[in-house]
């Protein structure tokens, strides 16, 4: 029989710790819900006592999720397994998740203490998470650079203080593949009653390792990974889900099995990707748009004589539909819901019908409709309801002649207009959307980003503007870069006016 590979994920944790990708609950609730379809066994919620809109959050995934374990985060203090005990109320499963730094640097430089006081930390918030729920997680932070003998010691007590799984976190990405198999190997030998208890990675991809040390963890013992949608996460992101499933499935002489529907892989990975406006970069592994592109003559001449000759993988395995409905002008409602259904995401007939209006325009300006485009214009659809919307935007530039634009937006239900001259069209636009807005805002990000490789495709504009102290992350989609990037410069205008 095979062995059982338990999947956590944290993509509605660590992976919206990503500066920029935050979700609102409404959407976090979206993610989970395709979570539970996928096949996840634990869903990591949230941080309850990091935010009330965390702690709301866990909440409200408690109530929407069925089977999976819903987990959430803790430090090693009383008051934070307190306060998510409370977050955690309606799960049906609930797993508290908690923890401390074990390596010298943690020791030292974070806590200023010492191995013994950690030690004697880690027991105390075993225990007391324990006295809550039956099902309690312990993290080594930096487990990665924690001398082994130490690591070891400190699994072993918090397992005898009630843990029911340890996580073995590669916080830095420091390891090498080797050193962190022979971690989880350690552990495996020099713990006493380790087998009653389940080990579990939790690796980053500082150093492009992730993937790597998640599997030589599993193949040292490991019974949990730890993974986000997309490899998204701190840094330079987690261990990516897809790619520890599909390598599962591929190779099957390692018999271990997940609970993971694959075909549903591709849609959550679009799902994700868009509610935190964060593009799939195209060479990624299972999921980017060149996976199972074929460009090399030879590639080609062999997947046409028979497809396995470069393509270990087949597209609907991962859930890619071959046969795409193609989206013009001239398509109805029905191919609309299909394609975005397709790619993850449900609307109402009410948000549908909004959606393909601004479809409609979309199409009318372009020969097809991409997947991407679909799912930039869902993504902006699906956002709150603003109190500041752009009404109109003209602008006139060209060479040799000082770019002018000409805005009028529309505040809470009145009418304002301004107009202003710029070093370019973007600049021209913007001032003139502050002279209405009279705020001091300083720009300090700005990205452009084409989707895809057409002249008439949509354009993401993603912004980091700063203002009162603080900074806030805006995104706009528009064919008319420069009405994208006056569309972000408004999405980042709303965020801290929701807190005015």
């Amino acid at each position: 029989m095979n062995d059982r590979l338990y999947i956590f994920d944290t993509t509605l944790r660590d992976g919206e710790q990503v500066p920029g990708c935050q979700l609102n609950t409404v959407e976090k609730i979206q993610v989970a819900k395709a979570l539970e379809q996928l096949g996840v066994d634990v869903i990591e919620a949230g941080f309850p006592v990091s935010s009330p809109g965390d702690y709301h959050s866990v909440i409200e995934i408690s109530k929407a999720v069925t089977w999976p374990v819903v987990c959430a985060l803790t430090r090693a203090v009383q008051h934070d397994i307190d306060v998510a005990v409370e977050a955690l109320q309606y799960a049906k499963h609930k797993r508290i998740h908690t923890g401390i730094g074990t390596s010298d640097e943690h020791i030292k430089y974070k806590f200023n203490s010492t191995r013994e006081h950690i030690l004697e930390q880690a027991v105390a918030a075993t225990k007391y998470a324990k006295r809550f729920v039956d099902d309690v997680e312990f993290y080594c932070e930096d487990a990665g650079r924690t001398d082994n003998e130490y690591l070891a010691q400190v699994v072993e007590a918090v397992i005898k203080a009630g843990a029911t799984v340890v996580n073995i976190p590669d916080t830095t990405g420091y390891c090498l593949p080797q050193e962190y198999y022979d971690k989880i190997k350690y552990l495996k030998e020099h713990v006493d009653g380790i087998d009653a208890c389940i080990i579990s990675t939790h690796c980053h991809n500082d150093l492009g390792l992730a993937t790597s040390n998640t599997l030589n963890g599993v193949l040292a013992g490991a019974r949990q990974v730890e993974v986000t949608i997309n490899g998204i996460g701190e840094r330079a992101g987690n261990t990516s889900l897809e790619e520890i499933a599909m390598i599962l499935k591929c190779h099957k002489s390692l018999d271990i099995e997940t609970n993971i529907n694959t075909t549903k892989i591709y849609p959550i990975s679009r799902l994700v990707s868009s509610l935190m406006n964060m593009p799939v970069q195209p060479n990624k592994a299972i999921v980017g748009r060149n996976a199972f592109a074929h460009s090399s003559g030879i590639h080609q001449d062999g997947v046409l004589k028979n497809v396995h000759t470069y393509e270990i993988i087949d597209p609907k395995d991962v859930g890619i539909d071959d046969n795409s409905i193609v989206l013009t002008a001239r398509s109805g409602r029905a191919a609309l819901k299909h394609r975005l259904e397709v790619n993850g995401v449900e609307l109402s007939d009410g948000k549908l019908d909004e959606l393909y209006q601004r479809f409609l325009q979309l199409a009318d300006q372009k020969t097809e409709v991409s997947d991407a485009d679909v799912l930039t214009l869902a993504g902006a659809n699906t956002a709150e309801a603003h109190a500041v919307k752009l009404d109109f935007l003209q602008v006139t530039t060209g060479k040799g002649v000082r770019s002018v634009a000409s805005i009028g937006l529309d505040i809470s239900g009145q009418k304002f207009e301004a107009a202003a001259s710029g070093n370019g069209p973007v600049d021209a636009a913007i001032k003139a959307l502050k002279k209405i807005i009279m705020k001091k805002m300083t720009l300090k990000e700005f990205t452009i980003q084409a989707i895809s490789k057409g002249s008439d495709d949509v354009g993401k504009v993603h912004m980091q503007v700063e203002y009162d102290g603080s900074m806030y992350y805006g995104f706009g989609a528009n064919t008319d870069i420069v009405t994208a990037s006056v569309e972000a410069y408004i999405d980042c205008i709303n965020k801290f006016k929701r807190k005015d």
